[in-house]
């Protein structure tokens, strides 16, 4: 079973509900899930363990105010990850064009700079197309693990 760690960034409380669903799921099925809703640097390099980013967009395709400080240490501080394996899952709404999902994009790009290892595609969630972004996430999830 896997030990798994989500870094959670969330503005009217969507990608943290999506991923406590998943926390839940994949606890009933073993694994050791950790949801990061305020998540630090320390947070990040005291585990080896995969990453997942399940992060809403805000704005123009930005990062919510509450995985901000963490994005912008991140790209400061760099602290290496080699190998370390992570996904992303983004939710965003198609009607912003250009910027949407963007968070997402941009977590992934601060995750390779770290020298991480993406692990599959992103999943995208529409806010157009879905209301419940937990049922569209709970299959990736189950599928990104297999590729762990």
């Amino acid at each position: 079973m896997a030990s798994i760690q989500i870094i959670v960034g969330s503005v009217y409380g969507g990608a943290l509900m999506t991923a406590r669903a998943i926390k839940q799921a994949l606890e009933a099925e073993g694994h050791q899930i950790t949801v990061l809703d305020n998540p630090t640097l320390a947070d990040l390099v005291a585990d080896t363990c995969p990453v997942l980013i399940c992060t809403s967009t805000t704005g123009q395709g930005e990062i919510p105010p509450n995985l901000l400080p963490f994005y912008l240490a991140l790209r400061e501080q760099l602290p290496q990850q080699p190998g370390r394996k992570f996904g992303v899952l983004v939710l965003g709404d198609s009607s912003y064009g250009d910027t949407f999902c963007g968070a997402g994009e941009l977590m992934e790009e601060a995750f390779y700079e770290t020298a991480a290892q993406k692990v599959g595609d992103t999943l995208k969630i529409d806010a157009l197309e879905t209301t419940e972004p937990e049922a569209e996430a709970l299959p990736w999830v189950r599928q990104w693990l297999d590729q762990l």
